[in-house]
């Protein structure tokens, strides 16, 4: 266990803590931020590093005081049994992260096929994260959205903001929502009582603090046009909304959230960035297909992923064949079940790869 990688991992959480120890870190927050979240990563290495060290050199004594004292013998044992699940912990701590797990995201949810059923459920949709995150204690930007006659939404784009410090952010949590989400109910236009299914389109792509991709000014077309609100409703008496088109790829980023036109552009343009550099790593991870996790992590967007059933009162994952009967609970904001186990068979299918 104490590889050089190790060691390295060792030096670096020392050297951060000397950083961040020093005031003057502290004047540049981008850095700090960035800093603080890199200690917060390595944190729980070192503290598992350290309980196997004590944990060995108890053993040690254990067994040599053991043929005195049996209750040594027993302790013995018990640190022996300890070891092994110590060492698993620090393998799998080891594995490589997905380099944007401490990111903030943007979330697009679209209603598909259903209708206003579907731009219902988008809303429900929307609701139902806008709730975890406020259990989770993060911030969320609403940038655009369309409204639907019956008070769903035909599309909205949100950005999730978390703590900054974390080392595990908002992307880790909500990586996997990407895809088709189906939900099966009695619609509200529905005079018969007969249970329909419609769906709606979830994408998540993360928003790192550096944007890789440079969007030349040439491939972009940017309209402006007067913020509105449900219904069409004007809500600015001046154009401050913006709408950039990327004309190389077709993607259109709308922002009507900020007061003034010049930050709706600059933030459309960083969402578009975000996008952008998604795009780029799902066809580069799609090239390596031999590769790819077919499991839990998927490019493909269309890829049905969760059915949300309001008769039995079931919500079912179909990548990792998770259930539960709590599907109200889920709704009202409650995803700790369903994100635990995608996270978790994300973790096992790192393990075996790695072994």
């Amino acid at each position: 266990m104490e590889s050089e990688s190790l060691r390295v991992l060792l030096d670096e959480y020392a050297e951060l803590e000397e950083q961040l120890a020093d005031p003057a870190v502290h004047a540049d927050q981008g850095r700090a931020r960035k800093l603080g979240r890199r200690y917060a990563e390595l944190a729980p290495v070192v503290r598992v590093v350290n309980e196997l060290a004590a944990t060995r050199s108890d053993l040690t004594t254990a067994r040599e005081l053991g043929s005195e004292d049996e209750s040594f013998a027993e302790e013995a044992e018990a640190l022996a049994a300890r070891l092994p699940v110590l060492e698993a912990r620090l393998t799998e701590l080891l594995l490589p992260r997905d380099p944007y797990d401490g990111s903030d995201v943007v979330m697009e949810i679209k209603s598909g096929e259903g209708g206003e059923e579907s731009a219902l459920f988008a809303g429900d949709l929307l609701r139902m994260y806008l709730r975890f995150a406020e259990r989770q204690g993060w911030t969320v930007t609403v940038l655009d959205a369309t409204p639907s006659d019956l008070g769903g939404y035909k599309d909205v784009t949100v950005s999730v903001r978390g703590k900054g410090t974390d080392a595990d952010g908002v992307w880790a949590r909500l990586k996997f929502e990407g895809g088709v989400h189906r939900v099966q109910r009695v619609p509200a236009t529905e005079s018969q009582g007969r249970i329909h299914t419609s769906a709606a389109g979830v994408l998540i792509y993360p928003e790192p603090e550096e944007i890789e991709v440079e969007v030349d000014p040439n491939d972009l077309r940017i309209d402006v046009f007067r913020s509105s609100g449900p219904g069409g409703q004007s809500v600015n008496t001046t154009d401050s909304a913006v709408r950039v088109t990327h004309l190389p790829t077709g993607i259109v980023v709308s922002c009507q959230n900020e007061k003034s036109q010049i930050q709706n552009r600059a933030r459309a343009i960083q969402v578009l960035q975000a996008r952008l550099q998604a795009l780029a790593e799902e066809e580069a991870e799609a090239k390596a297909a031999d590769a790819r996790r077919s499991q839990v992590r998927t490019v493909d967007r269309s890829e049905r992923v969760r059915t949300y059933n309001f008769p039995e009162n079931r919500i079912s994952d179909h990548r990792v064949n998770y259930k539960a009967y709590n599907l109200d609970q889920v709704l009202d904001g409650e995803l700790t079940g369903v994100l635990d186990a995608l996270s978790a068979a994300d973790r096992e299918e790192r393990l075996s790869e790695s072994r």
